[in-house]
C-alpha cells in the first residue's frame, strides 16, 4: 500500500469552464477521505481521475512511486489495484451474489479453492454468507451495496473509490449503511476516498474531509479541525450550522471574545471579516441577553 498524490491536476472538457483547476492533494496511506461539496463542483470528476476512467488535461496522478495518470499518458483501471463502488451498486442481474463478488477474480484468473475461499471472506466482512446463492433482485437495497463493497474487498485493493453510495437509501439504511462502511475500512486497511454533498456522512465516516468549490480544494483537514477551523466563507457555510457575519473586526484572531463581537456588532461600518457563529457557541439568558464563550472567524 502506498499514498496516493494528486499534483496540481485539471480536466477540462471544452465547455469553456474547467470541472477541476489546479486540485493537488495527498491521500494519506490507509486514510478515509471524503470529497466534500456540492453538485457540479467536480468531486466526481476528481474520483473518476483517480480510477483512470478520465484522463486528465494537466498534472499528475501517482501511488505511491508508480505514476498513474498525467496529461500524456494513463494506466488502465484494471491495473491500477483500485476498486469503485457506484451510486447504482451497477450488479449484474442474471449473476449470484457470490457470482457478482466473484467477478474479478474471475477476470484475474482466480479459480478452484482460492476463488470460494476468498468469495466466502469478503461475504462474511460484509454479513453476507447466507445471501450468496441468491440474484440482486431478492436484495434489499443496503445488501446490494453491501454486495457492491465486498466484491471492492475480494481484490484486496490499495485504494476503494465509493461515488456517492448512500444517495439512494432512506435514512434508516444510511445509518446501517455508515456502520458497515466503517467496519469495512478497519478491515480492508485500504485507503478509501468517499465522494458525497451529504456533509454530516462526510463529518461521520472520514479521517480527513477535503471541501471543493468550482472544481477548485478549498481546504482538506480532520473533521474536528475542519469545523473548527474553516478556511473560509465557503467551507464555513458547508461545514456544521451556524450564521456567518460580516463585521468591522480588526486584526488575525480567529476567535473572538463577547465583548470584541458587541463592539463589532455595534459599528457602523459593514467591511471587514467574516464571522462565523455556531449555535453552541451562543447562551442566551442573563442582562446581557447573550454571551458567548467563543466565536470563530473564518477568514481564508
Amino acid at each position: 500500500m502506498a499514498k496516493l498524490t494528486l499534483n496540481r491536476v485539471a480536466k477540462d472538457f471544452g465547455t469553456g469552464r474547467a470541472a477541476v483547476s489546479d486540485f493537488s492533494l495527498d491521500v494519506r496511506e490507509g486514510g478515509f477521505l471524503a470529497l466534500l461539496g456540492p453538485s457540479g463542483c467536480g468531486k466526481t470528476t476528481v474520483l473518476r481521475m483517480i480510477a483512470g476512467f478520465e484522463t486528465p488535461s494537466d498534472g499528475s496522478i501517482h501511488l505511491g512511486e508508480r505514476l498513474l495518470a498525467d496529461a500524456a499518458q494513463s494506466l488502465p483501471p484494471e491495473k491500477r489495484n483500485m476498486a469503485m463502488v457506484f451510486q447504482s451498486y451497477a450488479l449484474w442481474p442474471h449473476m449470484s451474489v457470490a457470482g457478482n463478488v466473484g467477478y474479478p477474480l474471475k477476470v484475474r484468473g482466480v479459480s478452484g479453492e482460492a476463488y470460494r475461499a476468498k468469495v466466502g471472506e469478503a461475504l462474511s466482512t460484509v454479513r453476507l454468507a447466507d445471501y450468496a446463492g441468491r440474484r440482486p433482485a431478492d436484495l434489499s437495497g443496503g445488501q446490494r451495496q453491501r454486495v457492491a463493497l465486498a466484491r471492492c474487498l475480494v481484490t484486496s485493493p490499495d485504494v476503494v473509490l465509493l461515488d456517492e453510495p448512500l444517495a439512494n437509501l432512506d435514512r434508516h439504511l444510511k445509518h446501517e449503511m455508515e456502520e458497515t462502511f466503517r467496519e469495512f475500512h478497519q478491515r480492508s486497511g485500504a485507503t478509501m476516498i468517499y465522494v458525497t454533498h451529504d456533509q454530516s456522512e462526510a463529518m461521520a465516516l472520514a479521517t480527513d474531509v477535503a471541501v471543493m468549490s468550482e472544481g477548485r480544494l478549498l481546504q482538506v483537514a480532520p473533521p474536528a479541525e475542519i469545523y473548527a477551523r474553516p478556511e473560509g466563507r465557503i467551507v464555513g457555510g458547508l461545514i456544521g450550522r451556524g450564521a456567518i457575519l460580516t463585521l468591522p473586526v480588526m486584526g488575525g484572531e480567529r476567535q473572538l471574545e463577547w465583548d470584541e463581537l458587541q463592539d463589532a456588532l455595534q459599528a457602523a461600518n459593514t467591511d471587514g471579516a467574516d464571522i462565523l457563529v455556531r449555535p453552541e457557541d451562543v447562551i442566551i439568558g442573563g442582562e446581557g441577553g447573550c454571551r458567548n464563550r467563543r466565536i470563530r472567524a473564518v477568514r481564508g
